[in-house]
């Protein structure tokens, strides 16, 4: 565990949020076997697990680490408990914990991403039931049924900005193009994707300028205020024809911006020179391969809309922190020597994390579940609940 970012979470101390050396905090032995400090301002003692997935785990460190490698990697609940021989609802409470944590860490370190190109697509799964086998009475629950991962990809670092799960509506493309533009900087990036209508209008909603048509004539009311894009925002579809459900011939078609200025973009972007949405759709082909919950033909499917979302933000931060890429990897210039006869390193090993520059070296999972957010931020949180709404806790199916 990391000292030098435990601070005092008593928010009425003076040295609340501060870090441990700077503030007045003193290591002071040890309660349950878990080492603590003392804050000389309140007296209050301070875990340092306070903080980390590790707080108030009553389990082995290393058993805990296992089983959430174990879920990161895609394997079910079942599996994994058996794996670590805990219970299936010890591990749903994990899962919860690990996800939790992971999920804040994410929104910490994706902040002001300097984005240039994004990939938008969707993943179909289902929960509970697929769509044409549920009954009438279960049609009206939202949370069974087909279930769409949205995604938003950044090819150049092979970072997934942001994703929506969800149904495939107009309010689920919303709100993952409002997760881009809180994570990107101002600048805005040249947008790819498919046909679906619904990519249109969200980036409309998110970037769009408001704007009052001129009235036709002296008489009547003016014509409504429509929101028009922006001449920074570039935005092209792949189009796929379809013959007997195989793909004959892609072509594209730009939407917003002007055709020049969209070749001239392509041109400045080092992963390809062609609109596409490859990079996205092969995350896609990582996601389903690596998350059991999204193989097409398993029992291992969610119960439970949140455990499905649960999944993914546990997943996606190992993924993005603690797995390296392998088309990431960088050449060193001179090969570093490796422990025992083994032939040297000539590569180093490099995370999409790394790659977006929020990192200088590949996490390890307790790293990542021991990675302590400042305080500052988490007081922030509250401004983003519309945009990251609370993972609810239901442990009646995974």
């Amino acid at each position: 565990m990391d000292w030098e970012t435990l601070y005092c979470p008593n928010r009425s101390c003076r040295y609340y949020g501060v870090p441990f050396y700077e503030g007045v905090l003193v290591k002071n032995g040890s309660s349950h076997g878990q080492k603590q400090a003392l804050c000389r301002a309140c007296s209050r003692s301070v875990s340092v697990r306070d903080g980390t997935a590790y707080w108030d785990l009553n389990a082995e460190a290393a058993i805990f680490e296992t089983a959430i490698r174990a879920l990161a990697e895609g394997n079910s609940l079942r599996s994994t408990a058996r794996i670590v021989q805990i219970d299936k609802d010890t591990a749903c409470e994990w899962l919860h914990r690990a996800a939790q944590h992971g999920r804040l860490v994410m929104r910490y370190l994706w902040r002001a991403l300097p984005v240039t190109a994004c990939q938008l697509d969707e993943l179909w799964s289902f929960v509970h039931t697929k769509e044409r086998h549920l009954e009438a009475a279960k049609l009206f629950c939202t949370s069974y049924g087909d279930a769409w991962v949205w995604i938003a990809f950044a090819p150049l670092w092979r970072l997934v900005l942001a994703f929506v799960v969800g149904k495939r509506t107009q309010a689920s493309a919303n709100l993952l193009l409002e997760r881009v533009a809180h994570v990107t900087t101002a600048d805005i990036p040249f947008f790819t994707s498919d046909q679906l209508a619904e990519y249109r209008t969200a980036l409309l909603h998110v970037y769009g300028q408001w704007h009052q048509p001129v009235r036709q004539g002296n008489r009547g009311r003016f014509p409504a205020c429509r929101r028009v894009p922006p001449p920074e925002l570039l935005y092209a579809q792949v189009v796929k024809q379809r013959e007997r459900g195989e793909v004959v011939a892609v072509t594209t078609k730009v939407v917003f911006g002007d055709v020049d200025a969209i070749a001239a973009r392509l041109g400045m972007l080092p992963t390809s020179t062609t609109v596409n949405t490859s990079f996205v759709e092969r995350e896609n082909l990582t996601l389903r391969q690596h998350k059991r919950r999204l193989t097409r033909k398993t029992n291992g499917f969610s119960k439970e809309l949140t455990w499905l979302e649960k999944q993914l933000w546990l997943s996606l931060a190992y993924y993005h922190l603690v797995l390296p890429h392998e088309s990431l990897r960088q050449h060193l210039s001179s090969p570093e020597p490796t422990r025992g006869s083994g032939s040297e390193r000539r590569w180093r090993p490099t995370t999409p994390a790394m790659a977006a520059g929020m990192t200088d070296h590949v996490w390890t999972t307790t790293e990542l579940l021991s990675y302590r957010v400042p305080a500052s931020f988490l007081d922030m949180l509250h401004t983003t609940e519309h945009l990251f709404p609370s993972l609810d806790v239901a442990y009646q199916g995974s």
